[in-house]
């Protein structure tokens, strides 16, 4: 290997390029784990990721998911390999995409990488994404990690190995980083997070400002004379969004002078979306009308409350009101049903779509460019799903 004074991660490639122009790893030979590579160099998993996602790129190896790394055939022959040491650049690397792409008449493919695809906020998100790339000649690849940390690094590796131009990745909901995206970053392979953002990471980002989306939904409800106003989630965990959207919830309480009773901020639960359990916390929370008006974290859950209220002799919005997160409805008629905050999921993905293409039509000359980090202020549209309560507490304020 090089002098020690390499990126360890560029330390790594040299000794595989090596071995395998040596002979030493044959076609399809299995690189060793990322485990025991972590051991063997004394390195953390995400420089190794580094580089292999380097050599993959580069050619000399392919990824099989669930399986791992192997020597790619002719990785060990050509001018590549005739020197040993060539080791192309990202931005070399992109050119010469783009001619392969040129000369087969390809279109370039960007991968989305979603949580779900179940309401209609990703229909939208799809739509202002697809709008833009198509325009400037880039094929879209969904794929969807079904919420699971484990998947999203799989498919961002996948993707990889497809050859996309670059990503647009929601996230999934985890309490820790993603290892794989952190890997894009220092492989400076472009990307833009969608909806979410890494506290002390920096990264190209569009997103919508959650602590103004909750604000607005508190001050509407309150305005209708709601006093018990409860905010929930269907995920226990303390993602950056949820934690923005409860802040937003509290500081709207303290700002028309309301004590914040912690039995009204429920997100301490899962909901199965295919079994209506009527045992379910939730649907007992409703029962009892602990609250009289709910704001629910996303659209789907707002939906599913309003069912459990109807179960329970409840009528929305003259009984309870409901006020979602995002749009329920299709959006291509004007008689909505729910009170909703706008997050402008279109334009969202217009913005990250446009963001990306920046980065990989920017001549490299520019060097690097400085992150681009959009936040959408939301909107309330009010719909029939809320009501002024009518209660007794409310004609006594």
């Amino acid at each position: 290997m090089q002098t020690e004074r390499q990126p360890l991660y560029m330390q790594i490639q040299d000794f595989f390029r090596q071995r395998i122009v040596s002979g030493l790893l044959k076609p399809n030979d299995r690189i060793p784990p990322e485990k025991e590579l972590m051991e063997q160099f004394g390195v953390s998993r995400i420089t190794v990721a580094n580089a292999l996602t380097q050599l993959a790129e580069e050619g000399w190896i392919y990824r099989i998911p669930g399986k791992g790394s192997f020597v790619k055939e002719g990785a060990g022959s050509g001018e590549l390999a005739a020197s040993g040491s060539v080791r192309l650049i990202p931005d070399e690397l992109a050119t010469a995409a783009e001619e392969r792409d040129r000369q087969s008449g390809r279109r370039k493919m960007i991968g989305l990488i979603l949580p779900m695809l179940e309401d209609h906020f990703a229909l939208r998100l799809i739509s202002g994404i697809d709008e833009i790339l198509s325009a400037r000649g880039y094929s879209l690849f969904v794929a969807l990690s079904n919420n699971s940390i484990e998947i999203e690094k799989r498919l961002i590796l996948e993707c990889l190995e497809k050859g996309t131009a670059g990503l647009l990745i929601f996230p999934s909901d985890a309490e820790t980083y993603n290892e794989e995206i952190l890997a894009l970053k220092l492989a400076n392979y472009p990307f833009v997070l969608i909806d979410r953002t890494l506290p002390g990471i920096e990264t190209n980002y569009v997103c919508a400002d959650s602590m103004s989306g909750t604000k607005l939904a508190f001050h509407h409800l309150w305005s209708l004379g709601h006093r018990k106003i409860a905010i929930c989630s269907d995920t226990p965990l303390p993602t950056i969004t949820v934690s923005d959207r409860i802040n937003g919830y509290m500081e709207a309480a303290k700002e028309h002078g309301a004590l914040i009773d912690p039995a009204l901020i429920l997100t301490d639960f899962r909901v199965d979306y295919s079994d209506f359990n009527e045992q379910h916390p939730l649907h007992q929370f409703i029962q009892n009308q602990t609250a009289t008006a709910f704001i629910t974290l996303n659209a789907r859950l707002g939906v599913y409350l309003s069912h459990a209220a109807k179960q329970v002799g409840l009528r929305v919005p003259e009984d309870v009101s409901v006020l979602t997160f995002d749009d329920p409805s299709s959006g291509y008629d004007e008689f909505g049903t729910y009170t909703h905050i706008s997050q402008s999921e279109k334009k969202m993905g217009r913005e990250a779509a446009a963001i990306l293409l920046d980065q990989l039509e920017s001549s490299p000359s520019h060097g690097h460019r400085p992150y681009s980090k959009i936040i959408l202020l939301p909107e309330l549209v009010v719909r029939n799903s809320t009501a002024r309560w009518r209660g007794e507490k409310a004609s006594q304020t």
